[in-house]
């Protein structure tokens, strides 16, 4: 008799998302046990129960899973899942705390192919502005960006919040990002000016920005909003919008429904990909985002 697949589910919260436990049967994934209230401390002893219980042959059956909402955390938990592991028991993991890593992965990479249409640029020197960017998906799409060479600015109405999360942030992941303030339509029009891409990635059913505040961003080439909710984070982006021209402005538009098709594709892939491996992976941000780069490409074909 063949050992199932089993995945076993971290969150630090009080349960873990119905969203990731579904994706993971979709994967193939037999048995799904979520862990809840996990905390750094606790990790460690979980992992080691998972990997020591069924030998270096079953590791290769059984995967880890980090979620909760925490991106700071998620990437702490994944530094004790690793060290916790003792070869040969070693199984794949893979985090993606509230489905930040695939989002933000999706987004950046929908962003690229959209700058590179036409020119060979991509984010390379690009000023990037995400607008209530101090949430999880805002912060690894500003480390993703500037890893990419663009010059990275955390919008948010709370000034002091956005410098924090922007220093937090660059520190963990050794990046430089900037905050900026954005509280006042005097400041959010200042900020978007300069920007040749605003990512909206505020909570569902907030606008960031408005008609009027897009009408002084004359630099912008892209727009993108993962906010599906009306109304539309930025004002006149639907949601089905894939590169579609920006009315107002000089940008091409990419809204939430075309981001979460190549986000819900992405996770698919990586949890699928772990489940095949033959050998151990370890899955973050930086492979949510080489894997959607490849979903975006075979698009364009």
């Amino acid at each position: 008799m063949e050992r199932p697949y089993i995945l076993h589910m971290f969150t630090p919260g009080p349960q873990m998302s119905p969203f990731d436990v579904n994706m993971a049967a979709d994967a193939g994934y037999q048995i799904l046990t979520p862990y809840c209230h996990v905390t750094l401390e606790g990790i460690t002893g979980l992992t080691q129960d998972a990997i020591f219980s069924r030998g270096p042959k079953g590791a290769a059956r059984t995967g880890l899973f980090v979620g909760g909402r925490d991106v700071m955390l998620a990437d702490e938990m994944m530094d004790h899942v690793r060290k916790a592991m003792v070869p040969p028991f070693i199984v794949s993991v893979c985090a993606d705390p509230s489905g930040a890593y695939t989002t933000a992965a999706a987004m950046v990479a929908c962003t690229e192919a959209a700058l590179r249409h036409g020119s060979k640029e991509g984010l390379a020197d690009a000023q990037v502005l995400l607008l209530g960017g101090t949430g999880p998906v805002g912060r690894i799409a500003a480390v993703l960006c500037a890893r990419e060479g663009a010059r990275v600015s955390l919008g948010s109405r709370k000034g002091a919040d956005a410098q924090q999360a922007a220093r937090q942030t660059g520190e963990r992941f050794g990046v430089a990002l900037q905050g900026a303030p954005t509280g006042t339509a005097e400041e959010l029009r200042a900020a978007l000016a300069k920007a040749d891409v605003v990512m909206g990635v505020a909570a569902a059913g907030v606008q960031v920005a408005s008609e009027a505040d897009l009408a002084v961003a004359r630099r912008l080439r892209v727009a993108v909003d993962i906010n599906a909710v009306p109304p539309a984070g930025i004002a006149g982006l639907g949601a089905m919008d894939d590169r579609k021209p920006l009315a107002g402005t000089s940008a091409v538009g990419i809204g939430a429904l075309a981001v979460g098709n190549v986000k819900y594709q992405v996770q698919h892939r990586l949890l699928s990909r772990m489940r095949e491996a033959e050998r151990p992976v370890a899955y973050g941000f930086a492979e949510a985002f080489a894997t959607a780069r490849e979903v975006v490409a075979e698009k364009s074909r």
